[in-house]
């Protein structure tokens, strides 16, 4: 289980790091023709600015729980508190997958491996922390 444990989460940290980056701090025009076929230039200017605001700013939000999960992953396989506030996390985003899905429809094909791929991380991260976390502090109190 370890291993797969730390595929998963060293994955998951690493896209997230480097996917937060370069929304934030490197080409996000390029994003949008990738992830959503679309150009923000197709926006007037308060649009395209606003939009691109909020996207580099919610995209810096995820370059630091990359490097959250990068500084910290001793701590978040040891202490509660850390692990508690990974697994809340990484799981509100994939459920804001979900609630998009209900919502808005079905995404992309890119965007759907995303949601199974981070769903099946937070099961495997989630047995394991149980496992090292909380069944190790139920054993030695």
């Amino acid at each position: 289980m370890k291993p797969l444990n730390y595929f998963f989460y060293y994955a998951y940290a690493g896209l997230v790091l480097a996917a937060g980056f370069w929304g934030a701090f490197g080409n996000p025009h390029l994003d949008f023709r990738i992830l959503f076929h679309f150009s923000p230039d197709a926006l007037d200017a308060f649009a395209r600015i606003n939009l691109l605001d909020q996207y580099r700013f919610l995209r810096a939000m995820e370059f630091g729980f990359g490097l959250y999960c990068f500084l910290f992953t001793r701590e978040i396989f040891r202490h509660r508190k850390f692990n508690i506030l990974f697994l809340l996390t990484m799981t509100s985003g994939t459920l804001a997958r979900i609630v998009s899905l209900l919502w808005e429809g079905k995404p992309s094909l890119p965007m759907c491996f995303f949601l199974g791929f981070e769903a099946t991380g937070i099961l495997v991260i989630s047995i394991y922390s149980f496992q090292v976390v909380y069944h190790k502090k139920l054993r030695h109190g």
